[in-house]
């Protein structure tokens, strides 16, 4: 337990947020697997949490964009929110700070590679901040999510969009069909990473990985445009 109380401290270190009720914190941090396992009642886990926090971050991302971006359509603000609060961008965030190695889960769920999961590592960023706004309000909880989700979002939406900006690419510049090649696999059944080549009128370009096909692709077009990037500059 002082193990755990000492990550926990870490992470209010990291985050710049010190709980006044640190049960608060522990709730968000408790994966079903763990109340699960240890026979707790189902409203120990942090999904409620979770609920609680997805509606803080859509409007505090909302608000962010709003004053940040005052040309902007509704239409434009809400694809980019999208690309702000999907999963695999919540977990990059998650990552950051290094939420996974604070969470409680079910030895199962450890082991079968739970801590890196984008699923359990966004819904965990979202009990945090249900968590921060229960614990200290909801300045509090918009200051957490403007200094560490509305950040560098202009390679979020970019790498939210990697595969259509990429494909609009290739197409204006004529340089040939785009592909994505499947070039290995590995791990068991439920814990694969897929590696992925993209492919352009022949020319290998960019490699990704990841958990899923689609992702590996998207991680594979996102250094792609990276790469062209680099190479008109």
């Amino acid at each position: 337990m002082n193990r755990d109380r000492e990550r926990l401290r870490a992470l209010e270190s990291r985050i710049g947020y010190t709980f006044k009720d640190r049960g608060l914190l522990c709730h968000a941090m408790t994966h079903s697997s763990y109340t699960n396992e240890h026979h707790m009642e189902r409203s120990g886990n942090n999904e409620r949490l979770e609920f609680l926090g997805d509606a803080v971050l859509e409007l505090s991302s909302s608000d962010y964009l709003y004053r940040e971006y005052p040309d902007k359509p509704e239409g434009e603000m809400t694809k980019f929110r999208a690309s702000v609060v999907c999963e695999p961008t919540l977990a990059g965030c998650a990552r950051a700070i290094s939420l996974g190695e604070c969470l409680f889960l079910g030895k199962g769920e450890d082991a079968e590679g739970g801590r890196e999961r984008d699923s359990i590592l966004s819904d965990a960023l979202e009990a945090l901040i249900g968590a921060i706004y229960l614990d200290g309000g909801f300045a509090d909880a918009k200051k957490f999510v403007f200094r560490f989700i509305m950040n560098d979002l202009e390679h979020k939406k970019l790498f939210y969009d990697s595969k259509t900006i990429l494909q609009e690419i290739v197409q204006s510049r004529m340089e040939g069909e785009l592909v994505y090649e499947l070039t290995g696999e590995e791990g068991p059944d439920h814990m694969k990473t897929f590696h992925v080549q993209a492919v352009i009128g022949g020319r290998r370009a960019g490699t990704g990985q990841g958990r899923t096909k689609k992702a590996a692709e998207q991680m594979a077009a996102y250094r792609t445009i990276l790469m062209l990037k680099e190479k008109e500059s």
